[in-house]
């Protein structure tokens, strides 16, 4: 990809990562290191991007990773009620949805799930790779995504008719 693309790339997305880490860390100082680190690990993998999902998502979700790496390092205690929100709706960081109220209505969705299904979420907004939910539940790694798109599907369906999510 030509230097003019990354830069415009960069640009057009920036302020929007900036907000979403932020929203994550609390802390500007280290939303700031993550955008770079963000950037940076998206001009690493630019080549592999399949177009499955909009820049802006794949930003997301390396901007995600990166911060649950950070935390996995500092060893610090993460709630499954924040994965779980942020999980099923990176679009619930505007403030617009309570989150309390998503994350419990959330978890009572996941309840009417089988055990299995329960376990991959589970692990899946614990922030576990596809690959590790795979080898601890003795599935495939397609068959993970495919659960895991699913009953993410499901639960936005369910969210947005009760009128939890836009």
């Amino acid at each position: 990809m030509r230097r003019l693309e990354i830069e415009n790339i960069f640009l057009t997305y920036k302020k929007d990562v900036y907000r979403y880490l932020l929203s994550l860390t609390h802390d500007p100082d280290k939303a700031e290191d993550l955008l770079s680190e963000t950037f940076l690990k998206a001009l690493q993998c630019l080549g592999s991007f399949e177009e499955r999902s909009t820049i802006k998502t794949w930003l997301f979700g390396i901007a995600r990773n990166l911060w649950l790496q950070s935390l996995r390092r500092r060893k610090k205690e993460i709630q499954p009620e924040d994965f779980l929100r942020l999980y099923v709706t990176e679009d619930a960081l505007n403030g617009e949805i309570d989150g309390t109220e998503l994350t419990a209505r959330t978890q009572a969705l996941l309840s009417q799930k089988s055990e299995k299904i329960r376990r991959i979420m589970a692990m899946r907004i614990e922030g576990y790779s596809q690959s590790e939910i795979a080898a601890a539940c003795g599935i495939s790694e397609n068959s993970v995504r495919v659960i895991e798109f699913r009953t993410k599907k499901w639960l936005k369906e369910n969210l947005q008719k009760e009128g939890l999510l836009s």
